[in-house]
């Protein structure tokens, strides 16, 4: 009887998930630096890889800014290209 009352949208999801905002815009964001290595090493994996943005949640535009200065930072050596 009480789960009847439920509607279908109550019973699948009890609670809305916030949605994510980038990181890297607005006001007080961090500028994408090649050679701020600490802030590119969070978007890292232990494994070396670029964090996809669905997980980061960071935007699209901004998702290819960050893997162009992780490149360059491995490039030049500020970074490694994988971890040993």
């Amino acid at each position: 009887m009480a789960i009847k009352d439920l509607t279908t949208s109550q019973a699948r999801r009890p609670f809305q998930r916030r949605r994510k905002t980038c990181p890297f815009s607005g006001e007080n964001a961090p500028r994408i630096d090649y050679k701020d290595v600490r802030l590119l090493s969070r978007y890292v994996s232990e494994r070396g890889k670029i964090v996809p943005s669905r997980i980061t949640a960071v935007s699209a535009k901004k998702q290819r800014e960050l893997a162009r200065a992780i490149k360059r930072a491995r490039f030049i050596g500020l970074m490694p290209y994988a971890v040993q």
